[in-house]
């Protein structure tokens, strides 16, 4: 539990950290871009006041030109500056797939905030937190029964449970866990036994999650195991060839397999 919660911290702060950077990169590229924009009206402006007919020194003629030359090139960084703050968007929408339309995107943790309880994951587990319902409950007043495919979380003779649904995989109930968090949070950790996939929600009848808009911190790849941490490398792997429209890496080895069989001398 020591290393789960570490590494939970850790990879919250990492996710808070990269957020601030992205916000504070587009704060600068938004100001920036209103400066130039700024500067090119004012410019605009002075030239309208000026005479319509003049004649120009050689000198003031090169000035000009130069002048010109500088008011296009602030103009196209300055649409740069736009696309790069909008590229994210623009690329999410442009690849949505129709088969998600409607399905929520992912929280901070890879799984999801519901009103009643919040889910995260990691491809080995998932941790699912519950906010008690009223102060004073003691471990002893809760029911909490996790089984390979369903999860029932409830107060003792209180109606309707908190969760009782059949979980959307199967988990290793040997090694799930449960605990009372400060006497006000009941905190479960379940074991996932595919190792591989993320889950789209916790129970099945929960909302769906976007799990193509699901991101594992690289930075943490050192925290893990060395067979989970092979799993996300392979995945994310897969992921950054999937954006390059290139073979992931069972595509490539089953055209490494169809070259070797079908070339010919």
């Amino acid at each position: 539990m020591e290393k789960f919660n570490k590494y939970r911290v850790k990879a919250d702060q990492e996710t808070a950290k990269k957020r601030a950077e992205v916000e504070e990169r587009e704060r600068k590229i938004k100001e920036r871009r209103e400066k130039e924009q700024k500067q090119l009206e004012e410019q605009e402006k002075r030239e309208a006041l000026e005479p319509k007919i003049k004649e120009l020194t050689d000198e003031e003629a090169a000035e000009m030109m130069q002048q010109q030359k500088q008011k296009e090139s602030s103009k196209t960084v300055a649409k740069a500056a736009t696309q790069d703050v909008d590229v994210t968007k623009k690329d999410e929408e442009e690849e949505e797939d129709p088969q998600d339309a409607g399905k929520l995107k992912p929280n901070a943790g890879n799984g999801c905030d519901l009103p009643n309880y919040r889910w995260t994951q990691t491809l080995s587990d998932i941790e699912v937190r519950i906010p008690l319902p009223k102060a004073g409950l003691r471990s002893r007043d809760l029911t909490v029964d996790i089984q390979k495919n369903h999860l029932k979380v409830a107060v003792k003779n209180q109606l309707p449970a908190i969760i009782d649904d059949r979980l959307l995989h199967d988990v290793k109930k040997e090694e799930s866990t449960w605990l009372l968090e400060d006497k006000q949070t009941v905190l479960i950790t379940l074991e996932k036994v595919n190792k591989m996939e993320w889950w789209s929600r916790l129970v099945v009848s929960d909302p769906e999650i976007n799990t193509k808009k699901i991101n594992p911190e690289p930075s943490k790849l050192s925290d893990l195991d060395g067979e989970t941490r092979g799993l996300v490398e392979k995945m994310m792997y897969d992921q950054r060839q999937k954006e390059m429209g290139l073979p992931t890496s069972e595509e490539q080895k089953k055209q490494d397999m169809m070259k070797k069989y079908f070339t010919f001398d």
